[in-house]
């Protein structure tokens, strides 16, 4: 199967598009490894339950941003319909996010909601519009309680963690998490991070943004908070910088079959994150995103091996 795969997210579409013209009604599926699908869910401990995750969620930034329009919903939802089948769960989004909470929403209206673990944000510097903010974002999910809610990029943080602790004192919500995305705000994190009383902490990391390496993934690993990371893919940045270059021969080791495994195995083997959110709105990438959950991850010699290959390509 392996050799089926091109080492880019275009090549793997070029090759998907002609097999759908010779007769094959799903293409995706063409590419995908049987014994990966079937083969287990990996999944990783909420540090403060206990409580197991996949470790490869959804990410809605852009990709849900899609408006009213039926046929794009209804696309979306074969998406997220194909995610929940894979053995996803995890789905993070935001007010700031444009129409993606309502099409969330319309979504699990048609997929359903019983494998869902909800992720989502309050994003405003006040709090009376903060509790106007949580009240839509409750009404266009379709939820009685969401499993996370997060301040997103620390924004107005004191004050939206009163309205989060009175709503899990009241259980409205599981968890409480805080975001920082673009590698931005590292100081302010870290003292949330040892001090706030948080469950979650969100933040980019990927092959080439490591700098959480050294104080931010330590300190919630020693702290024992769930790490929910955004931007593993820099959005398309590693795949215009990396997929034309050829995929080392040593990725079988770790079950890596593509690009898109090689990231985010990368992200979710440190032994601080809980998961990924990578986003998409294509079948085919989706399989691809979500083969990285299954089979081995790779250790911590295989992830130094990793970063000195990317390092000798840029």
């Amino acid at each position: 199967m392996k050799k089926l795969f091109k080492s880019s997210r275009r090549g793997f579409l070029l090759n998907a598009a002609a097999l759908s013209a010779a007769g094959i009604v799903n293409p995706g599926a063409a590419f995908a490894d049987d014994a990966a699908i079937t083969s287990p869910t990996i999944t990783k401990a909420i540090p403060s339950t206990g409580e197991q995750v996949p470790v490869i969620g959804m990410g809605t930034w852009v990709t849900f941003d899609i408006g009213h329009e039926p046929s794009l919903r209804d696309a979306q939802c074969e998406v997220l319909n194909k995610f929940f089948e894979l053995g996803g769960r995890i789905i993070d989004s935001s007010p700031m996010y444009g129409y993606s909470e309502s099409v969330i929403g319309y979504c699990l209206k048609k997929t359903g909601k019983s494998k869902l673990f909800s992720a989502t944000k309050v994003w405003t510097p006040f709090q009376n519009l903060g509790l106007s903010q949580i009240e839509n974002s409750y009404q266009l999910w379709g939820l009685d309680t969401f499993d996370l809610y997060q301040v997103h990029n620390l924004v107005a943080f004191e004050k939206h963690m009163e309205t989060l602790l009175e709503m899990k004192a009241n259980n409205q919500l599981r968890y409480i998490g805080v975001t920082t995305s673009h590698g931005r705000r590292h100081d302010d994190l870290e003292k949330l991070i040892l001090k706030a009383p948080i469950d979650f902490v969100q933040l980019t990391y990927n092959v080439l943004d490591r700098q959480a390496e050294s104080r931010l993934l330590p300190a919630a690993q020693e702290r024992g908070l769930g790490v929910m990371i955004n931007r593993p893919f820099r959005r398309a940045q590693l795949f215009n910088k990396y997929a034309h270059h050829p995929l080392p021969e040593w990725i079988s080791e770790f079950d890596c079959e593509n690009w898109a495994q090689f990231f985010l195995k990368f992200v979710v083997s440190h032994p601080a994150v809980t998961c990924a959110i990578p986003a998409t709105s294509q079948l085919p990438h989706l399989l691809e995103n979500m083969g990285a959950q299954r089979g081995r991850l790779p250790d911590r010699a295989m992830r130094k091996k990793m970063t000195d290959y990317i390092e000798k390509l840029a």
